[in-house]
């Protein structure tokens, strides 16, 4: 299916570190209030490239536009969601979540309301007051979640945000993103190394080549969600869309 609105155009974007070519000639679309999964091997420039859309990393040639704008540095219609989940440790929950509101300067009370509507969208009603240090991995991440979602960013990035967490955990926050991407009509660019999860999560799946990295296929699962998100790994399609990418990247994997 082609893409026909898309909130982030990548159009020949290249990226080098000294010698080392990371990015050749890259173009991607990425479909508005889609989540769109990058996959590859490692060291392929998923990251690379989320961070240039992000505006964290400027590419050496090429453009990126977003919502027909071009990027030229960080903005508030994106927003990142760190692996690592860049925490204020000081900060309760709910200071961590209304943060990127209060840097905008939005009054406490209409940012404090913003956050409880996020902390309970992502399971933490009741942790309000807690800090960081109190919160397991799964909850940290959920926080970094609602930060990101509380800034009312169109675009949000997610650099393997559950790659910290154990398997169920995992799971549950896969079913979440599938609500999220569902509900709140964002654009979601998700940085994964797990095959099944791209599958899963994704509305557009892009495979990267090892570096220089260009996208080797564009995948759209066409997998219906209306069986329940308990059916889907069950999916004939679905086991088949595994199968194929993996028989695509394999011979690429050390």
């Amino acid at each position: 299916m082609p893409v026909t609105d898309s909130a982030v155009s990548v159009r020949n974007v290249s990226k080098s570190y000294g010698q080392v070519e990371a990015l050749r000639d890259l173009s991607l679309e990425f479909p508005r209030g889609q989540l769109t999964s990058l996959l590859g091997p490692s060291g392929c420039g998923k990251t690379t490239l989320l961070k240039i859309i992000a505006g964290l990393l400027p590419a050496s040639s090429g453009t990126i536009e977003v919502g027909g704008k071009a990027v030229v540095g960080p903005g508030p219609d994106r927003a990142f969601v760190f692996q690592d989940f860049a925490l204020l440790p000081w900060a309760s929950v709910i200071r961590n979540v209304a943060f990127g509101l209060e840097l905008r300067g939005v009054a406490r009370s209409e940012r404090e309301a913003k956050a409880e509507k996020y902390i309970r969208e992502v399971g933490l009603a009741g942790f309000e007051k807690s800090f960081p240090h109190e919160l397991s991995g799964g909850m940290r991440q959920r926080v970094g979640l609602a930060r990101a979602l509380s800034v009312d960013a169109q675009v949000l990035l997610l650099d393997e945000p559950f790659s910290a967490v154990d398997e169920q955990t995992r799971r549950k926050f896969q079913e979440d993103l599938i609500a999220l991407v569902q509900n709140e009509n964002k654009t979601f660019i998700f940085v994964t190394h797990s095959i099944e999860e791209a599958v899963y999560v994704s509305d557009q799946i892009a495979i990267l080549l090892p570096r220089p990295s260009r996208v080797h296929e564009i995948i759209r699962p066409s997998i219906s969600r209306a069986q329940g998100l308990g059916s889907i790994r069950r999916d004939p399609e679905y086991l088949d869309i595994v199968d194929e990418i993996w028989a695509s990247l394999r011979s690429y994997v050390e």
